[in-house]
This record gives structure tokens, C-alpha cells and sequence, in this order.
């Protein structure tokens, strides 16, 4: 099961999204649609609202009245706060009801409008927000919604910031065009990215890509930053750290487009009670990796669990290594020497370009092809670590 979280502000069309997806087969569970459920008459969200808000909320009939309640909820943080604290946990338990009876191999879209407010991105394995700049969402609220311009700038302040949903957002769809233009996006991003994820996670199978050298990329921080918030949300307290290591966590330096994160625990059975939570977050097992080339006549401590990720569209590598074992001091250092040492970085890159041009037909030749180096700089990099005090 593929779960999928889609937001955007109000107005920037995520409900076009959300139906596209919905024609073509995801299992949408509207955040909207559930929250207007969970406060409907004689439900203990509708009571815990007027208790909270007074009488005046509710409609001759009994009803909620809604723009009542916004006029009072989004006038006020404190009092937002009250109304997300009373609907949000309700809204998330008819959610889960939901996803539990859905089979195995769906695709779950998770229409979220305030998924990052709730802090809720790192909980899926793929975040697709839609955006629209604010003076746009502002017109499309006052001619096709009947917001007053005044009560669109409201709402749309007590949302969160474009850089905010940029923060979480692995997909970022731009809807400043029509309805079908963005439809065609969808339809695209579906077909091209969420349907193989989906099956790569259904069969346990990491996505691939050809070991291709690419000019550095300043967003793979940024990038990495989201795929170690999903691992913390998957692995919780297991994890002593975990860390962006690799050729992509050294700025301007030109690597395969693979991010490498090391997630350190205690020890190796911790890592293999953590394999499903991890296999859940959108990264399949690589049950025949079991360990790293050792850089020395030492081969303790070595051993590793692999995971890769799922989603051709952002190709991961999860190194899971015990703390204070070799390979795990070992990734740390080598990151944090080619960030200080420009020679040592020009003197990898020759490497790395020696080894692409070699036309290594996969990424496990291409890694294989870089290890007589490794073996030659470990001494170098313990070399610099001793001489600055470097501890990780």
C-alpha cells in the first residue's frame, strides 16, 4: 500500500488534483469531506464545537454553521488552535478507519488541507503539494466560491506559508493555468511516478537508475532533509541518528542523483525490527546486502541492513549501521573531510569521472569500481580527523 499526502493552500486547486487522481483509481480519503462528517448533528464533534464556541455556531436546524465558526476560529491562534484541537484527532481516526479497509496494493491519497499546519508530511512516503500564487487563490475564491476578498486574505493567512508546503512538498505542482492543464499534470505524475512507486512497494522491489554522474544539485539538502524527517517518523526512538552522507551531502560536489542516509542504532537486531516501519515509509529491503566493503584488514564491524527506496523519482539509498562501528564512524567522516578538504574533493571527483567514463552497466559495479580508492583515502581522512580533533 502506497500512502500519498496531497495538500495546498485553499484555492490552489488540490481538489482537481485529488479528482484526477480518484478517476484514476487512488482510494482518496478527503480530510475536508471527513471533517465536515465528524461534526455533523448529534456527533461528539458538533458538541465538543459549541461547547467550545458557544451556541451561536449552530443553524436554526442544528446544523453547523460554518462561516459562524470561521468568522470566530480564524479571527484568533488561540482559538484556531482550540477548533484544530477538537477536529483534527477526530478527522484522524475516521481517517485511519478508512485506510484499514482498503486492500493491500492501494494507492491512498490522503487529501490533507492542513497537512503541514498538523505536521503530518513526514507520515508519507510521497508528498504532492498544488500551489497558486496568493492573488490567484484570492480571485478564485471570490468569483467561484463567494468568499469576500477580506475573508480569502483571512483564511488564507491562517494557513501555512508557500515556504512552508515548499519545506515538505516532494512533488510541487504550479496551478496557475486551467483546470485541465493541471489535469494533464496529474494525470502525468500519476502514470510516471506514483503507479511504478506503488508497485515497486507492493513487490518489495527498490526503484533503479543508471550509475550517471550529474553536476551537484543545490536542493539535495533540502531533499535529503525530507527523507530523514520520514525516516525519524518511521524508526522514532530506535534511532540514535541518522544523517545525509554521501557524495550529495558535500555541496558542488558532482555525484550520482542518489541521496545516501545513515540511520545509526544500537545494533543490528534493532535495525531488522525496524524493517517494516522502514518498508512502510517507502524503502524495500535489500535482503542481499548485508555488509560494506572494509577499507582495512579489520573486517568487524562492517555489517550492515540495506534499504533503497521505491520511488523512481527519488532514488534513495538507507544505510542502517550499528553506532561506533567502523562503517558507521567511517560514513560520517568521509563526508565531513570532503567538506573541508577541497584537494580531497577534487581528488574524488577525478575518481568518480575515471570510473563513469568506464560505462559501469549498474550503480553495484559503479560503487565496486570506487572502493581501491576508499581503501587509499580512509588513511588520509583519519589522517585530517586526528590533526583537527574531528570526533562524529
Amino acid at each position: 500500500m502506497l500512502r500519498i499526502g496531497l495538500s495546498g493552500g485553499i484555492g490552489a486547486g488540490k481538489s482537481t488534483v485529488s479528482a484526477t487522481f480518484s478517476d484514476l483509481g487512488g482510494i482518496v480519503v478527503d480530510g475536508d469531506v471527513i471533517a465536515r462528517e465528524v461534526v455533523e448533528p448529534g456527533t461528539e464533534g458538533l458538541a465538543r464545537l459549541v461547547e467550545a464556541f458557544g451556541d451561536g455556531i449552530l443553524r436554526p436546524d442544528g446544523a453547523l454553521d460554518r462561516p459562524a465558526l470561521a468568522a470566530i476560529a480564524f479571527s484568533d491562534d488561540e482559538k484556531r488552535a482550540t477548533l484544530n484541537g477538537i477536529v483534527h484527532p477526530l478527522v484522524g481516526a475516521r481517517r485511519a478507519e478508512i485506510i484499514d479497509a482498503a486492500p493491500a496494493d492501494a494507492v491512498i491519497v490522503e487529501d490533507i488541507p492542513l497537512l503541514v499546519e498538523s505536521q503530518m508530511a513526514p507520515m508519507f512516503p510521497l508528498v504532492v503539494i498544488v500551489h497558486a500564487d496568493e492573488d490567484v487563490r484570492i480571485r478564485r475564491l471570490v468569483e467561484h466560491r463567494g468568499f469576500s476578498e477580506s475573508d480569502a486574505r483571512a483564511r488564507i493567512k491562517a494557513q501555512a506559508s508557500e515556504q512552508q508546503r515548499r519545506d515538505v512538498a516532494d512533488v510541487w505542482l504550479d496551478n496557475h493555468g486551467d483546470a485541465e492543464d493541471l489535469r494533464a499534470r496529474a494525470r502525468a505524475l500519476w502514470q510516471d511516478r506514483i503507479l511504478p512507486f506503488a508497485h515497486n512497494l507492493d513487490a518489495g522491489t527498490p526503484a533503479v537508475g543508471a550509475p550517471v554522474l550529474v553536476d551537484a544539485d543545490p536542493t539535495w539538502p533540502d531533499q535529503a532533509r525530507r527523507i530523514v524527517a520520514r525516516l525519524q517518523t518511521a524508526c522514532g526512538h530506535h534511532a540514535v541518528r541518522i544523517d545525509h552522507v554521501g557524495s550529495t551531502a558535500v555541496p558542488g560536489l558532482p555525484a550520482k542523483d542518489v541521496i545516501d542516509v545513515q540511520v545509526t542504532v544500537r545494533d543490528l537486531a534493532v535495525a531488522d525490527e525496524l524493517s517494516d516501519a522502514i518498508v512502510t515509509a517507502g524503502y524495500p529491503r535489500v535482503a542481499d546486502v548485508t555488509a560494506d566493503t572494509p577499507h582495512t584488514d579489520d573486517v568487524d564491524g562492517w555489517t550492515k541492513r540495506f534499504h533503497a527506496s521505491a520511488d523512481p523519482g527519488r532514488l534513495t539509498n538507507v544505510h542502517l549501521r550499528a553506532d561506533g562501528n567502523p562503517n558507521q564512524r567511517f560514513a560520517l567522516l568521509f563526508r565531513d573531510w570532503l567538506r573541508a578538504d577541497p584537494d580531497a574533493r577534487a581528488d574524488y571527483l577525478a575518481w568518480k569521472r575515471t570510473v563513469a567514463d568506464a560505462g559501469h552497466a549498474d550503480t553495484g559495479a559503479y560503487a565496486e569500481a570506487k572502493e581501491p580508492w576508499f581503501a587509499e583515502a580512509r588513511p588520509r581522512a583519519e589522517a585530517w580527523a586526528r590533526a583537527t580533533g574531528w570526533q562524529p
